[in-house]
Protein backbone atom coordinates (compact mmCIF):
# COMPACT_ATOMS: atom_id res chain seq x y z
CA UNK A 1 0.00 0.00 0.00
CA UNK A 2 1.30 3.44 -0.68
CA UNK A 3 2.23 5.47 2.33
CA UNK A 4 -0.34 8.27 3.26
CA UNK A 5 0.47 11.61 5.07
CA UNK A 6 -3.19 11.97 6.27
CA UNK A 7 -4.29 11.13 9.82
CA UNK A 8 -7.49 9.48 9.52
CA UNK A 9 -9.85 9.70 12.66
CA UNK A 10 -11.92 6.79 13.93
CA UNK A 11 -14.98 8.62 12.36
CA UNK A 12 -13.23 8.27 9.02
CA UNK A 13 -12.69 4.67 9.64
CA UNK A 14 -15.90 4.09 10.92
CA UNK A 15 -17.67 5.27 7.36
CA UNK A 16 -14.83 3.77 5.04
CA UNK A 17 -15.47 0.20 7.12
CA UNK A 18 -19.63 0.64 6.65
CA UNK A 19 -19.34 1.98 3.08
CA UNK A 20 -17.22 -1.48 2.32
CA UNK A 21 -18.74 -3.92 4.65
CA UNK A 22 -20.73 -5.74 2.22
CA UNK A 23 -17.83 -6.64 0.06
CA UNK A 24 -15.73 -8.16 3.17
CA UNK A 25 -16.27 -11.77 4.36
CA UNK A 26 -18.99 -11.95 7.01
CA UNK A 27 -16.18 -13.28 9.52
CA UNK A 28 -14.29 -10.17 9.43
CA UNK A 29 -16.66 -7.68 9.14
CA UNK A 30 -17.57 -9.76 13.26
CA UNK A 31 -14.18 -8.32 13.55
CA UNK A 32 -13.77 -5.18 12.56
CA UNK A 33 -17.28 -4.54 14.71
CA UNK A 34 -15.22 -5.54 17.68
CA UNK A 35 -11.77 -3.62 16.04
CA UNK A 36 -13.97 0.07 15.94
CA UNK A 37 -14.61 -0.36 19.68
CA UNK A 38 -11.13 -0.47 20.82
CA UNK A 39 -9.27 2.49 21.92
CA UNK A 40 -6.58 2.40 18.88
CA UNK A 41 -3.73 4.96 18.33
CA UNK A 42 -3.42 7.38 15.33
CA UNK A 43 -0.90 4.88 13.42
CA UNK A 44 -3.66 2.13 13.93
CA UNK A 45 -6.44 4.05 12.49
CA UNK A 46 -4.24 4.99 9.50
CA UNK A 47 -3.77 1.44 8.99
CA UNK A 48 -7.04 0.14 9.23
CA UNK A 49 -8.24 3.25 6.65
CA UNK A 50 -5.96 1.99 4.03
CA UNK A 51 -6.83 -1.67 4.79
CA UNK A 52 -10.54 -0.54 3.72
CA UNK A 53 -9.84 1.71 0.92
CA UNK A 54 -10.98 0.42 -2.33
CA UNK A 55 -11.11 -2.85 -0.73
CA UNK A 56 -14.01 -3.36 -3.62
CA UNK A 57 -12.06 -1.92 -6.31
CA UNK A 58 -8.99 -4.61 -5.45
CA UNK A 59 -8.76 -7.98 -7.41
CA UNK A 60 -9.70 -11.61 -5.24
CA UNK A 61 -5.71 -11.96 -5.20
CA UNK A 62 -5.15 -8.41 -3.21
CA UNK A 63 -8.47 -8.67 -1.47
CA UNK A 64 -6.81 -11.92 0.51
CA UNK A 65 -3.57 -10.05 0.75
CA UNK A 66 -5.44 -7.67 2.88
CA UNK A 67 -7.58 -10.18 4.55
CA UNK A 68 -4.58 -11.86 5.98
CA UNK A 69 -3.41 -7.85 7.30
CA UNK A 70 -6.63 -7.59 8.91
CA UNK A 71 -6.58 -10.58 10.62
CA UNK A 72 -2.68 -9.56 11.50
CA UNK A 73 -3.87 -5.43 12.68
CA UNK A 74 -7.07 -7.42 15.03
CA UNK A 75 -4.33 -10.03 16.59
CA UNK A 76 -2.22 -7.08 17.57
CA UNK A 77 -4.94 -5.22 19.22
CA UNK A 78 -6.51 -8.09 20.84
CA UNK A 79 -6.47 -7.77 24.43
Amino acid sequence: MAECNLDHSLEDVKNKFNNQQEFLPDYLVKEWHQFLKKSLTQPTLNEAFHLLKKYDLITKKEQEIRDKQMIELFSKHNM
